[in-house]
Parts: structure tokens; C-alpha cells; sequence
């Protein structure tokens, strides 16, 4: 797809994914409008395009507002939510649900009333059930695993909710609608390293960063396993979803399985340091295994990730020792 001169407007642009998205749209030639209230994302995740970009604090709880950016746009990529990591996602169940329902149902209307050629969503892996994610050793989830339905938390229920509308608005209206699954995406950007709200890959980079005080703390056992997916590549699967032909959901990540222990064994590894890992028993671990299973995702995008884990973890290691004093403040 040719992306010179078209509008689009890109909802959460200033949070971690969507901030990548941007970039590399502008870089292509786009002109780019950001919808963000600033309450997951952070202007310092665009001040690199922040002249680029036509930026507007907006909340998308707010039908009105929503009707008013998406009008006269090529393509909307709505990546908007409340969310977090596990200690996020399972103390915050009726505001994710609230907010993130309402910002769903809003976009996806607006783009549908002012007739929005191309619409993107983003998902969450959060939406596969729970009973096929009680071993370590997990067999890789497909697309198709998803029903029938238990995700693990009001998060997941609410994604696979609002996946179901998106169908629903291509079935009824024949709106023309990308969806990614996103697995456990990481990378070298602010707000990836929000004390509350970051995730794994990069809390436990700071806390080797920040060794030996406070200690190098682990939740849960240990043993629970990921697919870690670097934000270069997700962003590279995205645009190739979104010029393939495909209408239905495609897991968007990494199928290399790795434990927590393992993983801050790497990022042990990185820092140079001699670090004992202590586990916090009482701290939430989510599903004991998830992992992508690409085989749809290499056949309609031809691409997997490129970007190893060593060499994503080290990339990102390297940018939070540079941005340290700034990231202390997020």
C-alpha cells in the first residue's frame, strides 16, 4: 500500500505500539493524527514526531470526539485501551472493562458513520482460554483456539468482546476491518517501563538495572512461560496485515517459549552483574504457559519476527541504562 498524503488517524498514539506505528507511517509518508489522553501513553514516546504529527489529547469515551477525529480519514488503527501487565490487568477489572468498551464501541461507530476505508484493531493473546493454558510446555494457540471462550481476566473478555463487534460491524456493514493478537509485544519505549502498568521484559530489566537495591525480585515461581515479541517486528506484521486481504484475527508475536527465569537469566546476562533471583510467591503470575503459533501469521503476512530475543532484550537493556533518570519518573 502506497501510504503517501493518506490521513490517518492512530488512537493510543502515544502509547508503546502505537507510537511505533506512527513513526514508521510517517517515515512513509502519511499524515498522522494522534488521539491519546495521555492516561497509558506519554508525549515522550512521540517527542522524536511530535512536529510530524498533528497531536490531540482526546478521550475516546466521548462518542462526540470520536465522530470529530475519524472523519475524512484513510484509515484508522485504534489501539486505545487501559491495560497493563498482570498486577495491572487483576486489580483494575471494572475500569479496563468500563473504558475500554466504551473507547471500542465509539471508534469502531465513528469510523463506521464517516465511512473509514480501512480499520484496524488491536487484540490481546488475553483472549485465548484459560484451559489451554495451564502447563508450562503449552502447545502453541492458534486463531481458532479461542472458543470456546474463557479468557483468563475481564481484560481478555472484554478484547474477545470487542473482536466479536468488529466481525459483527463486517458482517452488518461490510466494513473493511484488520485484527492483530498481540503477544507479549516489548521494546526500547517509555511508558514499556511504567511501574505499574509495564510488563515483564522490561521490569525485570530495571530491576537488574537498579541491583543490589532493592533486590532482584521475581513473581510467582519462576517457571511460567512467554513468547516476547521486540516492537520492530510487531509494528512490520502490523502493516502487512493491515495491505493483506485477510478479515479475521492473526496472532501477532513470537512462537520462541521462554520461562521468567530464564528470561531474567538473559537479562542477567546482559547487565554483567552476579544476580541471585529471589520469587515473591504472593504476586500474581497470570496463565502458567502462553505461546503464538505463527503458522497463519507467516502464510497471509510472509514474515516472523527477525529480531531475536537476545539481541531485542539487549536493545532495550542498553536504552534504559541510556534514559535511566527519565524512566525513574514514569
Amino acid at each position: 500500500m502506497n501510504w503517501k498524503n493518506k490521513k490517518v488517524l492512530v488512537c493510543g498514539g502515544a502509547g508503546m505500539i502505537g507510537s511505533s506505528l506512527s513513526r514508521e507511517l510517517l517515515k512513509r509518508g502519511a499524515n498522522i493524527t494522534i488521539a491519546d489522553d495521555l492516561s497509558s501513553g506519554s508525549i515522550k514516546n512521540i517527542r522524536d514526531i511530535r512536529k510530524g504529527v498533528d497531536f490531540q489529547k482526546v478521550d475516546l469515551r466521548v462518542a462526540e470526539l470520536c465522530s470529530r477525529i475519524t472523519k475524512d480519514k484513510d484509515a484508522v488503527f485504534q489501539y486505545a485501551a487501559r491495560m497493563g501487565g498482570i498486577g495491572f490487568i487483576t486489580t483494575h477489572l471494572a475500569d479496563i472493562m468500563y473504558d475500554n468498551a466504551l473507547i471500542n464501541l465509539n471508534v469502531l461507530e465513528a469510523s463506521r458513520r464517516n465511512e473509514v476505508p480501512l480499520y484496524f484493531f488491536s487484540s490481546s493473546a488475553c483472549v485465548y482460554p484459560n484451559y489451554k493454558q495451564t502447563e508450562v510446555n503449552v502447545v502453541p494457540l492458534k486463531e481458532s483456539d479461542v472458543m470456546p471462550a474463557d479468557p483468563n481476566e475481564p481484560y481478555g473478555f472484554e478484547k474477545l468482546f470487542s473482536e466479536l463487534l468488529c466481525a459483527s460491524y463486517q458482517h452488518d456493514y461490510g466494513m473493511n476491518i484488520r485484527i492483530a493478537r498481540f503477544h507479549n509485544i516489548y521494546g526500547a519505549v517509555y511508558t514499556a517501563f511504567d511501574k505499574e502498568k509495564g510488563k515483564a521484559p522490561c521490569h525485570i530489566i530495571m530491576k537488574a538495572i537498579k541491583h543490589p537495591n532493592p533486590p532482584f525480585t521475581l513473581w510467582g515461581k519462576g517457571d511460567a512461560t512467554r513468547s516476547y515479541c521486540y516492537i520492530d517486528d510487531c509494528t512490520e506484521m502490523v502493516l502487512r496485515l493491515v495491505e493483506s486481504d485477510c478479515p479475521h484475527p492473526i496472532n501477532v508475536g513470537s512462537d520462541r517459549l521462554i520461562s521468567v527465569d530464564d528470561l531474567a537469566t538473559l537479562v542477567i546476562k546482559i547487565s554483567g552483574k552476579s544476580i541471585i533471583p529471589l520469587h515473591d510467591l504472593s504476586m500474581p503470575e497470570g496463565v502458567k504457559g502462553r505461546n503464538a503459533d505463527l503458522t497463519l501469521c507467516e502464510e497471509v503476512l510472509k514474515w516472523r519476527p527477525q529480531i531475536s530475543l537476545e539481541d531485542g532484550m539487549k536493545r532495550t537493556y542498553l536504552w534504559a541504562v541510556e534514559h535511566y533518570d527519565e524512566l525513574e519518573n514514569i
